[in-house]
């Protein structure tokens, strides 16, 4: 029962997660297409924000676990995902996201964008750390 269980709140919280951080990408597509472009700051709350959710869900995953009886390592193989699913939209939107700068910027070269396998395998390792962190701060409040 806790395998079924761990499937519904990666769905819920990864792909809830991904909605939200795809929400984020768009919000700023629209705001960086616009006539006053974006600001560092309005740029510094987009990353904050993705920040809190890489964070936040993730940890919400691993408490949902835990509290329903499942153990430290079931926690953080569901926090882990959830941090994973949200950085894979965020691999996916980013290169959009690059190629609309491009456009308002003038600059072409951000049309070449792309993510080495070096970063994206350095990004698995940061999920993994995210859902390291969450679950060991989760397993002192459970």
């Amino acid at each position: 029962m806790t395998s079924v269980n761990s499937l519904v709140n990666i769905a819920v919280f990864g792909i809830g997660g991904a909605i939200l951080v795809a929400a984020l990408i768009g919000l700023l597509l629209v705001v960086s297409g616009s006539a006053h472009g974006s600001s560092p700051r309005l740029l510094t709350a987009f990353g904050g924000a993705s920040v809190v959710l890489l964070v936040v869900l993730p940890a919400l995953a691993a408490l949902n676990v835990m509290a329903g009886g499942g153990g430290f390592w079931a926690g953080l193989v569901n926090a882990t995902v959830v941090a994973a699913v949200m950085y894979a939209v965020n691999v996916a939107l980013l290169p959009v996201l690059a190629r609309r700068q491009a456009m308002v910027s003038g600059r072409p070269g951000l049309t070449d964008l792309r993510p080495s396998a070096s970063v994206l395998l350095g990004g698995l390792v940061v999920c993994l750390g995210v859902g390291l962190l969450v679950t060991g701060v989760t397993a002192f409040v459970v």
